[in-house]
């Protein structure tokens, strides 16, 4: 006879086995299909929206033709690609600001040609006060896109510009300058010809101390705007006369 502990073991045990057979079967692994692959072409890039007008908004796209001592440039601009940028940049050429200004820096890393320090000191000193605040940055640092430059510290974009001459996206997305136009003219016969004699020398502060005295001394072989216009727009002689500086071609002889 069954000794009844060992009889109470092997009860439990058959209920057990009993109980997993009625244990409903797993459910099958859910595999998701890979995506078709289609020919369909990429979304355009993200664009940041309007931002509010004011009395020094421009329109929501213009060109700006720069005369140069290499040919002309011109400048495509779209208010939704930086709109804060688009604005400065046109209120600084309806004004005159950049006339006379000279492409001080041509730098290979990252490939640039930078500009944007008006030739009297006393008016580059009255703008650097007109700065922008920063804001996002919709579009990327590709060959022929303009910019602002601007330092680490923060709502520091004045007056200054430059031109990417290569694809600069790896270095400068992530450090936000924000793109606000396209070279669509002018890139490969102007752009790329800009003298690079002289590289990086140029020393900003004595730029912003001196002026084009500077420059026109210790580098007087580097090219520079004639005359920046909006295409289409007259300009604004009065303030035009205001931040006129004179460039070499002008000067005549005493």
């Amino acid at each position: 006879m069954m000794n009844p502990s060992i009889r109470t073991r092997y009860g439990w045990l058959i209920l057990m086995l009993a109980g997993c057979d009625m244990l409903p079967p797993p459910p099958p692994p859910k595999f998701r299909s890979a995506p078709a692959v289609t020919s369909t072409p990429a979304a355009e890039p993200k664009r940041g929206p309007s931002a509010p007008r004011g009395p020094d908004s421009g329109p929501d796209h213009y060109k700006v033709k720069l005369e140069t001592t290499k040919g002309e440039i011109v400048v495509d601009v779209h208010r939704h690609m930086a709109p804060l940028a688009a604005d400065q940049f046109h209120k600084l050429v309806k004004e005159g600001f950049y006339d006379g200004c000279k492409f001080f820096r041509v730098a290979n890393s990252p490939a640039i040609v930078q500009f944007g320090m008006n030739g009297n000191p006393e008016i580059n000193r009255k703008y650097q006060a007109q700065g922008i605040p920063d804001e996002p940055r919709h579009e990327s640092n590709v060959r022929g896109t303009i910019a602002f430059a601007k330092s680490s510290a923060p709502n520091s974009r004045t007056t200054q510009l430059f031109i990417n001459r290569g694809d600069n996206s790896a270095g400068l997305d992530g450090q936000g300058f924000a793109p606000f136009g396209r070279i669509v003219q002018g890139m490969e016969d102007v752009v790329d010809k800009i003298t690079d004699e002289y590289g990086e020398q140029p020393d900003q502060q004595a730029i912003g101390n001196v002026g084009n005295t500077y420059l026109d001394e210790r580098f007087p072989n580097l090219d520079y705007i004639v005359k920046a216009t909006i295409v289409g727009e007259p300009a604004d002689d009065a303030k035009n006369a205001e931040t006129k500086t004179d460039s070499p071609a002008e000067k005549t002889e005493e």
